[in-house]
């Protein structure tokens, strides 16, 4: 929310200045602050209309009907996050505070609203086993493993939920009856959540095959153990407008020789450069297929992303690249995990 230094009052402001307070800001709450900032409560329209119906005074101060242990989320939380818990817990408002609990921003239903939904379906890749992790995965799978507070999916799902992505599958196998605990159907998250069941392991998009038939493209398609901070609409609507069969995100990967590189030719040293670097494009985990691309996938048996796009190339299908900027980690080693886990305050926000 904007205009959320509106909705601030002083425990001992009067109840007519917190009905102004209400009225000026347009979310139903009043956020009861004392002098340094720290949130002291908060105040509904509904908990002044419930003191006035009890006989208080238009003049008499809140302090008394300040509801004083509201839930708040951390200053700087990654909104998708926050816009989860008002989802969750059915909350109208969510107050931001930082570590001294001061305010420092409200979150409301109402920024739910301003994000378009839109209408493509997305898959997630969460059935491997995360073999690489050892011990993390013995019992967990991957994609449940905490990065911050919260599981490597949950904040996948947060990122494509704040974008508008509203019907999501989730592709599942290993120990995937955790994944379908956690999520359920996704109605407690304003989302549809499906699950494609791996009876077997399918590679990293035959699961794509049990896809409903009503499901026809584009799809957006990511990897369960990538974090990022791309604009997935974006990815979408560059699909879209440039009439592809696919398309795959790429990220810069720069690869330094820790030694100098000797140039030499007919028995002679021509130059010697120093630790050069090379820099190459790799495939950053996210995707779009059209219609034609998911037919081309066999049903019911394993089948990687790297097969189906040379099938498409191949076939003279357009696959189209899309740069990310930003944010990318994928969670593949032990040191991805423990690099995650040190940015991700930095990068996500709680």
């Amino acid at each position: 929310m904007k205009h959320w230094q509106r909705t601030l009052v002083g425990p001992d402001a009067p109840l007519r200045q917190v009905l102004k307070a209400i009225d000026s800001a347009g979310v139903g709450i009043a956020l009861v602050v004392d002098d340094a900032g720290i949130l002291v409560g908060t105040l509904s329209d509904g908990d002044v209309r419930r003191a006035l119906i009890n006989g208080a005074d238009l003049e008499q101060a809140c302090r008394p009907f300040v509801h004083t242990t509201p839930v708040v989320a951390p200053d700087g939380l990654e909104e998708g996050a926050a816009l989860t818990m008002l989802r969750a817990r059915k909350l109208r408002q969510l107050p931001r505070v930082d570590e001294a609990g001061r305010v420092t921003g409200l979150t409301t239903v109402g920024d739910l609203l301003d994000v378009p939904e839109r209408p493509e379906a997305v898959v997630i890749m969460a059935g491997g086993r995360g073999e690489r992790l050892a011990e993390l995965t013995r019992t967990t799978p991957k994609p449940m493993l905490n990065v911050g507070p919260r599981p490597i999916l949950e904040t996948i799902v947060s990122s494509l939920a704040v974008q508008g992505f509203r019907r999501i599958f989730l592709s599942v196998n290993y120990k995937g009856e955790q994944i379908v605990a956690h999520f359920g159907d996704g109605s407690d998250r304003g989302l549809t959540i499906g699950y494609l069941r791996e009876d077997q392991p399918l590679g990293t998009c035959g699961a794509l095959s049990l896809l409903p038939a009503a499901v026809e493209g584009p799809v957006l398609v990511t990897n369960g153990d990538v974090l990022t901070r791309v604009d997935y609409g974006q990815v979408m609507d560059g699909h879209i407008r440039d009439g592809a069969a696919a398309t795959v995100v790429v990220r810069d990967y720069e690869m330094q020789v820790p030694f100098g590189v000797i140039r030499a030719a007919d028995g002679r040293i021509s130059g010697i450069e120093e630790k050069p670097s090379q820099v190459f494009n790799i495939n950053a985990g996210v995707y779009v297929l059209s219609r034609a691309a998911l037919a081309l996938i066999p049903a019911n048996r394993p089948y990687d992303m790297p097969m189906l796009i040379q099938a498409l190339i191949d076939a003279d299908q357009p696959v189209r690249p899309h740069r990310a900027e930003g944010y990318w980690l994928d969670i593949g080693r032990p040191p991805d995990y423990d690099r995650a886990n040190a940015e991700f305050g930095a990068v996500f926000g709680g």
